[in-house]
């Protein structure tokens, strides 16, 4: 039987995985998440995803899998991570209001000895935003641990996010379709 380590400990991914039927364990671990500046831009959150997965290689027992995942915000080719402050979130928001942008989640399965990666991107695309709307959003919502400085399943993602060409599990943080599709193809048996 397939013990499954989920490395992160955002409530998002937990909820995610949680609804896809599977058990199991949180263990995040703190990793080091730099990146040479030369890697292109939509491979940083598989990159980052599998050296998130990397860290756990030398403590898997025979039936464990751990999934870790990153995920990045590109807007004309470039990233918008995590914000520091109010000022960065407010800067971002407003570079996303009235344009489109790409969130691109990497996935990485590690167990003793198979490591599958993948990336999937989705398209999200926001209507115009006030800077009451923003300043409301980050006041309210405090999105500084969210790449690109919001949450999809947010108030803002019900009042800006006009369409979207992806999935929004996606958005949220793991690609659970694609997720599944992986487990099932490559893990029924570890």
């Amino acid at each position: 039987m397939i013990r499954w380590i989920l490395g992160s400990n955002s409530p998002r991914r937990k909820e995610l995985l949680s609804a896809l039927g599977l058990e199991f364990v949180v263990l995040p671990k703190d990793t080091d998440e730099s990146f040479l500046s030369d890697l292109p831009k939509n491979e940083v959150a598989e990159y980052l995803a599998c050296k998130k997965a990397e860290a756990y290689s030398n403590e898997l027992k025979l039936n464990d899998v751990v999934i870790c995942a990153d995920t990045t915000v590109l807007f004309q080719n470039q990233l918008l991570e995590k914000p520091q402050n109010k000022d960065e979130a407010i800067e971002m928001l407003t570079k996303l209001s009235g344009n489109v942008h790409e969130v691109i989640t990497g996935v990485c399965l590690v167990s003793k000895n198979k490591k599958i990666s993948f990336s999937e991107t989705t398209k999200v695309f926001f209507s115009p935003l006030n800077s009451n709307e923003i300043e409301f959003y980050i006041d309210n919502f405090k999105p500084f641990d969210k790449a690109g400085s919001y949450g999809i399943q947010e108030w803002i993602g019900m009042i800006a996010v006009s369409k979207i060409e992806g999935t929004f599990s996606n958005v949220m943080g793991l690609p659970t379709c694609r997720l599944y599709q992986e487990i099932q193809k490559h893990f029924t048996e570890v």
